[in-house]
């Protein structure tokens, strides 16, 4: 696995922006008071950890799920640049890549355009990579693009010297205990292995390894996987088709959550 880790002074970042879709919004990773929680959320907490002054530390999350690539650029990219926050983490292109008859390379182009402005005007730019999808439901049928993209990502990232947030080689993520029921959304556990992978990229202590194994199951019989397998097309395969033939995202009427650089 590739070391993306950068070595700084611990205190540099004092504030920090996610921008991206559901997945940086934190769905599938619910809080106590009904708003999601997530991987960003939880990487903030490790951020700001790491000041002197916990209350010195700012954070904004711009993402809101459904956000296709263009509109997170259009939306998210120029709020970020006007908060100017010391680390972005830039999460987007998942949306477009799963959608049929997408280009992962026109996605990677228009990527990398909203890359390149990103750093001109922000501290730093934390890139993510896709997840391998080899073993996960539904999303291992696009594994190819999925790598293709990810293979864009990183090269983006040599070329910007952006720090990646390698969501491919961590392996933990690819059991189904690290996904949400709806099999597209990382479950509380996922989330959290993700915040600490991405802290670990930028040199920070964490207090557990993000790929430390799962604990053993028991094997699952034919019936009992056919049976979730129906459960889940009917709870959440038929309304995704739903939404998609009348036009309908899961971000329509969704905003922000944390618009503004604030205290944790």
């Amino acid at each position: 696995m590739a070391d993306d880790s950068r070595s700084r002074d611990k205190n540099a970042f004092g504030s920090y922006a996610a921008i991206g879709d559901s997945f940086t919004e934190g769905v599938g990773d619910p809080g106590p008071d009904g708003t999601y929680v997530g991987w960003a959320d939880r990487f903030a907490v490790l951020l700001a950890d790491q000041l002197p002054e916990h209350d010195d530390f700012r954070y904004a999350n711009l993402a809101v799920r459904g956000r296709l690539l263009d509109q997170i650029v259009a939306e998210q990219v120029p709020r970020a640049k006007e908060l100017a926050p010391d680390l972005v983490t830039f999460c987007a292109g998942g949306n477009d890549i799963i959608r049929p008859g997408t280009d992962p390379d026109d996605v990677a182009e228009r990527f990398e355009r909203a890359v390149a402005d990103l750093t001109s005007a922000v501290g730093t730019v934390m890139v993510t990579t896709g997840f391998d999808t080899r073993d996960i439901p539904v999303l291992k049928h696009l594994r190819g693009k999925i790598a293709t993209y990810t293979a864009h990502v990183r090269s983006i990232a040599d070329r910007y010297d952006c720090p990646v947030l390698d969501l491919w080689s961590l392996k933990s993520v690819q059991d189904l205990r690290a996904w949400d029921d709806d099999r597209l959304h990382l479950s509380p556990d996922g989330h959290t292995r993700v915040a600490l992978r991405a802290a670990q990229v930028i040199g920070l202590p964490v207090p557990a390894d993000p790929d430390q194994p799962w604990p053993p199951r028991p094997p699952r019989g034919t019936l009992e996987v056919r049976r979730d397998d129906i459960h889940w097309a009917k709870e959440y395969l038929v309304p995704w088709i739903g939404r998609r033939l009348r036009g309908e995202s899961s971000g329509d009427h969704v905003e922000a959550k944390r618009p503004d650089l604030m205290p944790l």
